[in-house]
């Protein structure tokens, strides 16, 4: 009889959890027809819910069995019970949760069980758990490793919040083909996108001929035109919207235009306005060569642009290198070289944004869900 590899997620945060989780790979390992193999350094963690709650240990097992998934799935739910799991809801503590995780390379949705775990990929400290033991493992939707997963999340752990605007944020350089994309995502989600307000600010122009006096004008006209764009009043909750900028990029060109003085008076204005801005719930960061976005600025012909360099290109780049390698809110899919005239690319991206993205309402589906 053929046997399947699976693995399972174990987490506990009521009572003595490191025994909770010892009991259950033992109840796992007396199931017939499962073994259990490695299993993977426990973590302490932090819960996911807003509400206080103690803090977690979390693992992942391997296993090999030769039952069903929908059966193993049954064995899992009976130890659970046995081990006094009280289902009070979603985000409730528990003595034990086990969760299937994958299932060999099957994908699996029926009304009791989804198989991959649907925000395993949200979770590092389950994909740790799953470098730990095979780093090359593939998730059988995305067709990407657990360590490509991984690293889109830098340490942190999310969920998907159908309360608050589900806000597609894409990062990149000046000609990296942000808009673009922006435009193209929009229309594949049926959704709204807003775009930076560069065409209208009376300042852009004549900062890039050589007047750093209006630099601080510029960058407060960015500032609030953004701000207006993006407090949680102006977008809607639980819907799709794309923007062609992130809001934290301000930091990276007021660093770069503004004297120290205009710098100071910068700063307590945007610390005022960025507690109350919306936040992406996934960040699409393109990740080009400065010289290759310096040819694209010059086959747009935006007459304000042509002044740029290709050394002002790599200041800006290398801030977004650091603001994506220190990005801790929200998961990170970086692209190099993306090609949005391709449409198998643009398909397979927008068909892993929405697991990153919660699911849109009923009366208005995709063609990717």
């Amino acid at each position: 009889m053929s046997r399947t590899i699976a693995y399972i997620g174990l987490g506990s945060n009521i009572g003595d959890r490191k025994n909770h989780i010892d009991k259950s790979l033992q109840l796992l390992g007396e199931t017939p027809d499962v073994n259990v193999g490695r299993v993977s350094t426990i973590l302490e963690t932090e819960p996911l819910s807003d509400a206080k709650q103690p803090k977690y240990l979390n693992c992942v097992a391997e296993i090999k069995t030769s039952l069903p998934a929908e059966k193993l799935f049954h064995h899992l739910v009976l130890i659970e019970n046995t081990l006094g799991r009280k289902r009070d809801g979603k985000w409730a503590s528990r003595t034990i949760d086990l969760d299937l995780l994958l299932f060999g390379d099957e994908v699996i949705n029926s009304d009791t069980l989804r198989v991959p775990h649907s925000q395993m990929h949200l979770r590092s400290f389950v994909l740790k758990g799953l470098r730990e033991l095979n780093p090359r493992l593939e998730h059988p939707v995305f067709n990407e490793t657990v360590d490509v997963l991984a690293g889109r999340l830098n340490g942190g752990d999310f969920a998907l919040r159908p309360d608050v605007p589900q806000l597609i944020g894409i990062a990149g350089n000046i000609g990296a083909g942000k808009t673009t994309l922006a435009k193209i995502l929009a229309d594949a989600f049926k959704c709204r996108a807003i775009f930076e307000a560069y065409d209208t600010n009376p300042f852009l122009a004549k900062v890039y001929a050589g007047n750093h006096d209006l630099a601080l004008d510029s960058q407060l006209y960015f500032l609030f035109t953004r701000y207006e764009q993006l407090n949680p009043t102006s977008l809607e909750k639980g819907r799709a919207v794309v923007t062609d900028y992130l809001f934290q990029k301000e930091q990276i060109y007021a660093k770069l235009t503004l004297n120290t003085e205009q710098l100071t008076l910068y700063q307590k204005y945007y610390s005022i306005v960025s507690p109350a801005v919306t936040n992406p719930v996934v960040v699409i960061y393109l990740q080009n060569p400065p010289q290759q976005c310096l040819e694209r600025i010059h086959k747009r012909s935006r007459p304000y642009e042509q002044r740029i360099e290709s050394s002002f290109l790599e200041a800006v780049g290398a801030g977004y290198k650091k603001l994506i390698a220190d990005w801790t809110l929200s998961p990170v899919i970086t692209l190099t070289d993306f090609d949005c005239l391709n449409q198998n690319a643009v398909d397979l991206l927008a068909c892993r944004i929405e697991y990153y993205i919660n699911p849109p309402q009923a009366d208005k589906p995709t063609k990717y869900l």
